[in-house]
């Protein structure tokens, strides 16, 4: 069915008129008549009562031009919808967070995101950096944080924090008396982990294996939290982002920065490569962008 016909038909019947209709759509009357003729013919029924100038609705007209009403609603309420997703008015971004990343670098992003995109629903996964990486290739995320280095031929990235890992300790540990540790040492001290789906547990245990031996594990988590906590009940050491011991209790645990080689922890958004972002993705990338770029330029 032509919409415009149905555009032509309502006018009418608003306008009461061929040519009031016609001067309402900047049309001749001849094409309104036209285009009302038309949607009678497609329908098999006349809708329209003509005496000289004035029109009124038959039985069947009265049921078409309230359905018409709606339709053309209907179609203004979807071009209007997607005018607003393009001004990014509304929309939803799916991302991906590991928990310690969320914790340390997205709560201002979220702030001035939610401050510019009121309208925009954002749908925060937490998962770790691998599983991230495997939810963007299969698309049920927009972008994710995960941890370097990663796939640059299957992401495109934009670099957020950079980092190093530090050794937490239990303050009665023989180690914590030190001024640093190196790798090396904690050969016989059990340590605690992130769980195997998060990029830190492998680097970890390949840094470990480069030193020469095979660390003992503890217990595994996926919060950073409550591995401190285990690490204050001696359950063993951990291996954390400088940025996340910062927000540890000195009184629970002892802090020692590694010696060299240092582990390094560098973070990124990644988006799958040739990926098409709605203009509510990028917006969200744009407004991490800003923070990345105020964090970075703070570090060098």
């Amino acid at each position: 069915m032509d919409v415009r016909n149905l555009t032509c038909f309502v006018e009418v019947v608003r306008r009461g008129g061929f040519s009031r209709a016609g001067e309402a759509l900047h049309l001749t009357q001849p094409a309104v008549s036209k285009a009302v003729k038309g949607l009678e013919e497609e329908l098999g029924q006349p809708l329209l009562l003509r005496a000289g100038r004035r029109v009124t609705l038959t039985d069947a007209g009265r049921g078409v031009y309230d359905r018409a009403l709606a339709v053309l609603a209907g179609l203004r309420a979807i071009a209007e919808e997607v005018a607003e997703v393009g001004q990014v008015k509304r929309g939803t971004v799916r991302v991906g967070v590991p928990p310690m990343v969320g914790a340390v670098f997205f709560p201002p992003v979220l702030h001035d995101f939610r401050g510019q995109y009121p309208g925009v629903t954002l749908e925060m996964r937490e998962e770790g950096a691998r599983r991230i990486e495997a939810l963007l290739l299969d698309g049920e995320l927009d972008a994710g944080a995960t941890v370097l280095p990663a796939d640059g031929s299957d992401f495109e990235l934009l670099p957020l924090l950079r980092d190093v890992l530090c050794a937490v300790l239990p303050p009665r540990s023989p180690l914590a008396r030190q001024r640093r540790v190196a790798l090396g040492e904690l050969r016989e001290v059990p340590l605690v982990l992130y769980r195997a789906d998060f990029a830190l547990h492998g680097h970890i245990l390949d840094a470990c294996r480069r030193e020469g031996f095979a660390p003992r594990v503890a217990a595994e988590s996926s919060q950073w939290d409550f591995m401190a906590e285990m690490v204050a009940a001696d359950v063993g050491a951990a291996l954390l982002p400088r940025t996340v011991c910062r927000r540890l209790d000195p009184a629970r645990v002892k802090v020692l920065p590694l010696a060299e080689p240092a582990l390094r922890w560098d973070l990124a958004l990644a988006w799958r490569r040739g990926q098409h972002l709605t203009p509510a993705a990028r917006a969200f990338v744009e407004v991490v962008r800003a923070e990345a770029a105020r964090r970075l330029g703070l570090r060098r």
